[in-house]
């Protein structure tokens, strides 16, 4: 009670906050006579004064003023738009390294431009992240006409362009691209051999359009670029054919944890399928010998019980895709991990794709940490604060609207039957089409879109779906939704970044239905058309948004209520429940189904009240909170991998920047002799305990050196200083002529290509066995031990160790390899061939060049041919000494249509 006396005497610490920024905004109003009186070159000449003020060393907060009210001026003189006070605090705010919550339709991208400019001026270029490609463009051609005004420079990172055209765009002033497209860059840029190569700048700003999505809904999902593992792909297949035998008493499932398992009849049951199938040989199903069964299993029952088809996934040309359980958007190229993906392919009947391996990964929460200075904007953000204060440091500010809200929001109406709640749903949007009100029907699945429309067509009344299968139609559908008596029925916030205009949206009506861009005849009755269809709209009631069920999290629940009233415009809201919905259904119907029964509720009637809205947020609450520990919980353990990502990749690039890695590769043969010695010539140890053997056939296998070791261990006075010595002026005398024999230039080349594909190795390796060890040790805490500090501790262990086999994998291919030059060819290094995927959008990875094996513990010299791509492309399907390095389950270059493996490769 007094925390409510004290909020209405004094205002919200955000008011506070608020007054504080009002001095720039009255500051850039008293700007505007002046900046108005200008000319078009006078006005565009003031971006190089403000360059040279900020060269100069003024910070930009002292330029604040003068540049915003030159952004205001140029989107007037461009887009015929002006900048609300309200937008100007929003741009401070962006400009402050902060959250700005701006409701739908307050013009959030118009607001952006004010602090992207103020920050370009620096010149280190600045970030806009959308949510996807069709955004992305249509901001940098939309905004970019205020930029390039002023004479700054705009590019846009979409999916299919080519490393010239994604370099070119991120030199640029101003650059677009979706979250997903600029990870990927980082990712791929860590993976090049050359700087020149790489395609980003270091970071300096980002703004980060729809915050909420990106840095919350996707931040438990990684990044990540693979490449093909050893293929099982008719295991899952068999084991696939064996779920349907199952019952229900063969497994138990917790729809809260989203979790399956075997009962124990049910592991009986399945052990007997098995070894009908021939699949279980021998022992039990957890037998150390079948844990690859136990995986395939597991993952099957995951596939048939947890995941719906047309719900967490749709099947599209021989395909999976999943579907975004927050945006209902199909999530091109994504795959699930750890063989679900596969499982889920086999259970559908389509080609079931190989398993990958991870060479490169990660998360959202740590690509946006990177940035020396982030902010963000949504509509929806006032309920997640506290997440994105603990995790990324940044602080919401809640901004105004220009003009108030009048949307009416009903309290929700709930059913005991989902056939009595479909019923009450489908009266009342024919109430709203006898009225000319258009509706907004949010659904959270595409299944129970396409329920709506089987009962709308019943009905014969027509409307619009825009789920995953129909997103290509996206920003059309949603700009018509507006429109008098419209029905549109959406997956949560599909749609979402494109503006439900009241009457329609004239702009895309212009660009559908008029070929010819110049005709103002045209264009004007368009106008005139949706005004006054605007006019009706607005006297059926404005936008009428009808939620048919609670998401679990209050902020998608109110992304779909800001759909409604944008601009001051009327709307209304209203949430129709039963008790079989998935939320009410999970979190304890049974008891408010009892108490409802006793209380006389008959059929098709509903029960509304204040109380009922109250206990749903509650229980959305609890969810938001258990859902953000497993985010916060993932986080902590990603942290460590990130860690070692970070002193990876700055080494990296450290080597790539280095001209001359000659001493940086004579540390590690050092360090590897040393370690060699010590292992087996301990200090002050007798001879009699050395073992001379072992360290011959370790100097045989790294260096590739026969020395007299068992007779150096003869003379007298001979100690382990002695014996290092030895081996480390036979071995740099060897190298040394190797780089006389090669020429400087050559080993050089030789030496800087191999460390850094080594390193790629090593690290690969190093990613594979953190994913395994993350898989398993959560069981450390039934040991009473933290399973955090055990991965933190182990990690490091890992860490180290792949440190050493860098050391000793470079240095012994250093000493193997030897280099056969073509002088009729250009001298290039020859790059890993990998086939890559993206784990979120499509492979975009040209094929590389041939890989160069690493020994592996023989004493073969290897032979390590510098020619161009072309060169190293030529392969004689007669003559196997040509074919390189071959993948196992790639086709065998002799041209028999066999996998390798079962054809030259094969082994057995």
């Amino acid at each position: 009670m007094f925390a409510g006396i004290a909020r209405r005497l004094f205002g919200t610490a955000n008011d506070r906050f608020l007054k504080t920024l009002q001095k720039d905004v009255t500051a850039i109003n008293a700007l505007e006579p002046e900046i108005e009186a200008l000319s078009d070159a006078d006005l565009k000449a003031r971006t190089p004064w403000l360059k040279e003020r900020v060269a100069a060393g003024e910070p930009l907060d002292s330029v604040l003023v003068e540049a915003f009210a030159t952004v205001r001026e140029a989107a007037k003189r461009t887009l015929g738009q002006r900048h609300f006070d309200v937008q100007l605090l929003g741009g401070i705010v962006l400009h402050r390294g902060m959250i700005a919550e701006m409701k739908t339709g307050e013009g959030k991208t118009l607001v952006a431009t004010l602090a992207v400019y103020l920050n370009a001026l620096i010149g280190n270029g600045v970030h806009v992240v959308t949510v996807n490609d069709y955004l992305a463009q249509r901001d940098a051609e939309w905004m970019g006409t205020i930029y390039r005004f002023l004479g700054l420079t705009v590019g846009c990172i979409v999916h299919g362009l080519s490393d010239a055209e994604r370099k070119a765009a991120y030199a640029c002033d101003v650059t677009y691209g979706t979250n997903n497209e600029l990870g990927f860059d980082y990712l791929r840029d860590n993976m090049k051999f050359h700087l020149d190569e790489m395609v980003q700048r270091p970071f300096q700003y980002a703004i980060v359009d729809e915050v909420d999505s990106i840095l919350i809904d996707e931040a438990r999902t990684p990044l990540i670029i693979s490449g093909p593992a050893e293929d099982s792909s008719e295991m899952y297949v068999s084991i696939n054919r064996l779920i349907p035998h199952l019952v229900e008493g063969d497994y138990e499932k917790d729809e809260k944890a989203r979790a399956v398992s075997f009962t124990d009849a049910g592991v009986e049951k399945i052990e007997a399928l098995l070894r009908e199938e021939g699949l279980l040989t021998s022992g039990g199903l957890y037998d150390v010998a079948n844990v690859s069964l136990v995986h395939h299993a597991n993952q099957a029952l995951r596939a048939h019980k947890l995941f719906s088809r047309d719900t967490d996934y749709i099947v599209k040309e021989d395909r999976v895709v999943i579907i975004d359980e927050f945006t209902g958007r199909m999530m091109e190229g994504r795959r699930y991990s750890e063989g679900l993906h596969q499982a889920l392919e086999a259970k559908e009947g389509v080609t079931v794709q190989q398993e990958n391996q991870t060479l490169a990964s990660i998360t959202f929460q740590n690509y946006f940490r990177l940035y020396p200075k982030l902010a963000g904007m949504t509509g929806t953000a006032m309920t997640e604060a506290g997440e994105f204060q603990e995790i990324y440091e940044l602080v919401v500010a809640e901004i105004p609207t220009n003009v108030s809200c009048i949307r009416v929001d009903h309290d929700d109406e709930v059913y005991r039957t989902a056939r009595e709640k479909y019923e009450a749903i489908v009266d009342q949007i024919e109430d709203c089409r006898s009225r000319g009100q258009p509706v907004l029907v949010g659904t959270v699945s595409i299944e129970k879109s396409e329920h709506i429309s089987g009962l709308l067509k019943k009905k014969k009344i027509p409307h619009q779906v825009l789920n995953a299968r129909y997103h290509e139609q996206e920003a059309t559908i949603i700009a018509e939704a507006g429109s008098s008596g419209a029905v549109t029925i959406a997956t949560n916030m599909a749609g979402r970044g494109t503006d439900i205009q009241l009457g329609g949206n004239a702009d895309m009506r212009i660009r559908r239905e008029l070929k010819n861009g110049d005709d103002e005849t045209g264009k004007a009755a368009i106008r005139a058309n949706i005004a006054a269809d605007k006019e009706k709209v607005l006297a059926a009631g404005g936008l009428f948004i009808l939620g048919t069920e609670r998401h679990e999290s209050r902020r998608i629940d109110n992304q779909l209520r800001g759909r409604s009233g944008r601009q001051g415009d009327a709307g209304t809201s209203k949430f129709y429940l039963s008790l079989e919905d998935d939320l009410m259904r999970i979190f304890g119907s049974e008891r408010i189904d009892g108490v409802l029964k006793k209380l006389g509720l008959q059929e098709g009637e509903a029960i509304t009240h204040v109380w009922v809205n109250k206990a749903l947020e509650k229980a959305q609450q609890k969810v938001e909170a258990r859902n953000f520990e497993i985010r916060k919980n993932l986080l902590k353990f990603d942290n460590v991998m990130n860690d070692q990502r970070k002193v990876v990749y700055e080494q990296r690039r450290e080597l790539m920047t280095a001209d001359d890695v000659q001493q940086t590769v004579a540390d590690m043969r050092h360090h590897v002799i040393e370690t060699l010695i010590t292992q087996h010539v301990p200090p002050q140890a007798y001879a009699e305990q050395w073992n001379l053997s072992g360290l011959h056939a370790d100097a045989q296998r790294v260096f590739n050196l026969d020395l007299p070791f068992a007779e150096w261990a003869k003379e007298e006075g001979i100690a382990d200083v002695e014996m290092r010595q030895r081996l480390t002026d036979a071995v740099d005398r060897k190298m040394a002529e190797k780089a006389a024999r090669f020429g400087p230039d050559v080993m050089r080349m030789v030496e800087k290509g191999l460390l850094l594909q080594v390193l790629d190795q090593v690290w690969k390796d190093h990613l594979l066995t953190l994913d395994h060890l993350r898989q398993g040790i959560g069981l450390r805490a039934y040991g009473q031990r933290d399973p955090l500090n055990e991965y933190k501790r182990e990690a490091f262990s890992l860490f180290e160790a792949m440190l050493e086999r860098l050391r000793e994998r470079v240095t012994m291919m250093l000493a193997l390899v030897e280099v056969r030059l073509d002088p009729a060819e250009e001298l290039a290094m020859a790059q890993p061939h990998q086939e890559m995927h993206e784990s979120r959008q499509d492979p975009a990875f040209a094929e590389a060049e041939e890989a160069i094996p690493a020994p592996a513990g023989s004493e073969e010299v290897q032979t390590l041919t510098i020619r161009s791509r072309q060169a190293s492309a030529a392969v004689n399907p007669a003559d196997p000494a040509t074919w390189g390095r071959v993948a196992r389950n790639a086709a065998c270059p002799c041209g028999s249509g066999k996998k390798f493996k079962h054809c030259h490769g094969n082994i057995a």
